[in-house]
Parts: C-alpha cells; structure tokens; sequence
C-alpha cells in the first residue's frame, strides 16, 4: 500500500501546529509549568490530547512543512498557547505575592524555602499561598477549564486564520496588573492588622520608655502575624474563586465567546 506525500504532509501538520499551541499552554498553565515536573512529561501529555483534539480541529492550511510560512505558523499556536496559559499563571503569582507582601510585613520573610515552579527563594509564607492556589486550582476543575478554553481557541482562531490584534494583546500585558491590585487586596486585613500592632508599640515605647521594644517588639509580630494569616485564611478560597472567575471572563473575550 502506497501513502501518497500530500496526506502525509497533511497529516503531520494537523498534528504539529495544534501540539504546539496546546505545548505553549502546558509551558505557561497552573500546575504544568513547575520546574519539579519533567520536559518529557508535559511533551507526552501534549502529544496525548493533540491526538484527542484532531478530529474536531479543522485541517491546517499547510502543505508544506519546510519553509518560512510554516514557521511562522508554528511561532503564532506557540504564542496563542503560552497567552492562554500566562491568564492562569497571573492568577497563581497574585496570592504568591501577596505571601510576600504579608511575610515582609510580618517579619516572618526571613523564612524562605526554594520555589519549585520559579526555581528561586521565596517566603515560606508565599509558598504556603503557592500550595493553597494550586490544590484549590485542580479541585475547582481549572485544569478542564484550560482544556476547554484551548480546544474552543481552535474555533475562534482556526490555524492560519486571523488571530489577535494589538488591542487584544495589550489587553493580555494589562491582565498582568490585576496580579497586583489583588494581591494588595488578599492581603489588606494582615497590613492593616499588623499596623495598628505597631501603633499599639509606638504607645507602649512612649508610655514606658525602658521597656525595650525592638527585642520583645519583632517576636511579637511574628506570632500576631502568625495569629492573623490563620484567622484570615477562611477568605483565601473566596478570593481565590473571584479571581480564576475573572481570568475565566477574559479567557472567554478574548476568545469571543461571550461579550466584553
């Protein structure tokens, strides 16, 4: 039996330019992207739900692989991807940041432990946030989420089609803000509670000017702010929820499954 080249050709472009748009989503996606999860891995799972995904994906406009159009092709799914995937990861640094804003405040950053996703030092307060955001990340079923934003991205922007503009792309950049304004307001109630701690210290050195404060001082807001975090953790899911909820809204505009 002789296959001819065109339906060879055909078929390894069907299944190159969608595993490397879903490649860009595991390299950027919660949980897929640490540095404790082996290359070969996530390349396997890539390959693995390429394979479920083709015969739903319209045929790619390619017929030949080895040449300029073809790479270009290639560098545009890898960009879709990796955008996709970069919505969820800002999710996952807003409550690591906002671990090392409340540490820094607290004085417990002096405890740090190894980041396994971003490979360097963290607080031990951030990775504690890092841990909670990634169990509630898969027991929310955001990894279904992402494979399904990914398999519709195949229909919003079919492989060589037209894809995003400028103005969706800068929205992207500008979703990064919101990592920010969310960490500063996950932790709120710690920096407010951790200032008047310091206040109720300001009162105590100028009523008992002997007593020393910077030595009784620092332990006691390490355990206040110990004390804190745990009674503030009950809201850890709810922002959690709020913010994947608003990450699911602009994965879905930009899509242009639903209106912005």
């Amino acid at each position: 039996m002789q296959v001819p080249l065109d339906s060879v050709m055909q078929f390894l472009a069907d299944l190159l330019l969608p595993f490397m748009r879903i490649s860009g989503m595991f390299a950027a996606m919660i949980g897929l992207n640490a540095k404790s999860i082996p290359p070969p891995v996530r390349a396997l799972l890539a390959i693995f739900l390429t394979l479920v995904i083709m015969p739903v994906v319209p045929p790619s406009p390619v017929t030949e692989l080895v040449n300029a159009g073809t790479f270009l092709l290639v560098i545009q799914q890898l960009l879709i991807g990796v955008a996709i995937g970069f919505i969820s990861m800002m999710v996952l640094n807003t409550f690591i940041l906002a671990g090392q804003i409340i540490a820094m405040q607290t004085g417990l950053g002096f405890a740090s432990i190894v980041d396994p996703v971003n490979g360097i030092n963290v607080p031990a307060v951030g990775q504690f946030y890092l841990i909670l955001a990634t169990l509630l990340f898969w027991t929310m079923d955001g990894h279904l989420a992402m494979i399904q934003m990914m398999v519709m991205s195949f229909s919003a922007f079919p492989i060589g089609a037209e894809w995003w503009g400028p103005e969706q792309l800068r929205a992207i950049a500008h979703w990064g803000g919101w990592m920010f304004v969310s960490a500063v307001t996950l932790s709120l109630a710690p920096i407010v509670s951790l200032l008047i701690v310091n206040l109720a210290f300001g009162v105590m050195t100028k009523a008992a000017p002997q007593l020393n404060i910077f030595s009784i001082g620092f332990s006691i807001a390490q355990m206040m702010g110990l004390l804190i975090i745990w009674i503030t953790l009950d809201n850890f899911t709810a922002h959690f929820e709020s913010q994947w909820q608003r990450a699911e809204q602009f994965m879905c505009q930009l899509l242009y499954i639903c209106p912005a």
